[in-house]
């Protein structure tokens, strides 16, 4: 190389390079809003009783998910052997490969709770429980685990009360989350927690970005269900889709899968819509038929 040639290199080299900011500023402020990118799942409870009896195993929910053009599975805790135990590695990195080769997402995970129990020793349980899960969970890659509120029976201590202990158990929950990297999600189960005045409260109350909400549309109990997900709408990390809506004495009725599909669409979230079935029948064919309606109406 000539001494021309590398003083030439050389000068390059030591040009500093200047970055057109302008341009990017502008660029940025007339960019458009990003259109709906909604992620499409199916829960695990819809097929509760094949995955207990063994008859489908999650490999087997996998590939259907994958056959009719789904992007992710919701896998349960409880539907694995070891729980409430956390599986060993092994399992969890064999069906995160599985999700890879089908190109799917795990994107949730989910146990069982109650944090609205007078027993403390039976809470700190269940917070180590979720812990452990959360662990797993950050492992499968999923980014959100639903937890419950539980169910009270107890006469001696007031609503407001019991409350106060929630948010105090999802306050650590939720630390345990920012630990793990997934968000602790609220799934409202028509239990505790029962308008969406409710569970904006508890969301707001908890305060942190490591805790969500799963809405839960076939749980909101409601004379008017379709104006309570409205108003649940901007709080939402997960929506959960079933067949079914409940009015206000919880009398359950077929979901408008439409109207869902253009409130969620209107509030333009950009996750996860999950599907679970509860009807007795073919659950495949009943699962593709709700996902079939609840596109066409976008």
């Amino acid at each position: 190389m000539n001494k021309t040639r590398r003083n030439l290199l050389k000068s390059i080299a030591l040009t500093p390079f200047v970055l057109n900011t302008n341009k990017l500023i502008a660029f940025s402020k007339d960019a458009k809003p990003a259109p709906n990118r909604l992620q499409y799942s199916i829960n695990a409870y819809s097929f509760n009783s094949e995955l207990r009896s063994g008859e489908m195993t999650f490999f087997d929910m996998m590939e259907f998910c994958a056959e009719i053009g789904m992007d992710a599975v919701d896998l349960t805790g409880y539907y694995f052997s070891s729980y409430p135990q956390i599986p060993e590695n092994k399992a969890l990195f064999a069906l995160k490969r599985k999700a890879l080769d089908l190109g799917l997402d795990i994107a949730w995970t989910g146990v069982r709770n109650n944090f609205v129990t007078p027993d403390v020793n039976s809470r700190n349980s269940d917070i180590e429980l979720i812990k452990n899960w959360l662990d797993a969970s950050s492992k499968l890659g999923a980014s959100i685990m639903r937890v419950f509120t539980g169910r009270n029976k107890s006469e001696e201590f007031t609503k407001d009360e019991i409350k106060k202990w929630l948010v105090k158990d999802y306050k650590t929950c939720a630390d345990f989350g920012e630990q793990y990297g997934v968000i602790v999600g609220l799934q409202n189960h028509d239990e505790f927690l029962f308008t969406s005045d409710e569970i904006i409260d508890i969301i707001k109350r908890v305060n942190s970005d490591w805790f969500g909400l799963v809405l839960d549309c076939g749980s909101l109990p409601s004379s008017n269900t379709y104006e309570e997900m409205e108003k649940l709408a901007p709080y939402a990390n997960y929506w959960f889709v079933k067949e079914h809506v409940k009015t206000k004495d919880s009398t359950k009725v077929p979901a408008d899968l439409k109207r869902i599909a253009k409130i969620i669409k209107n509030s333009n979230f950009q996750g996860y819509v999950s599907f679970e079935s509860l009807q007795e029948g073919n659950t495949k064919e009943i699962i593709k038929d709700m996902f079939s309606t609840f596109k066409s109406a976008l």
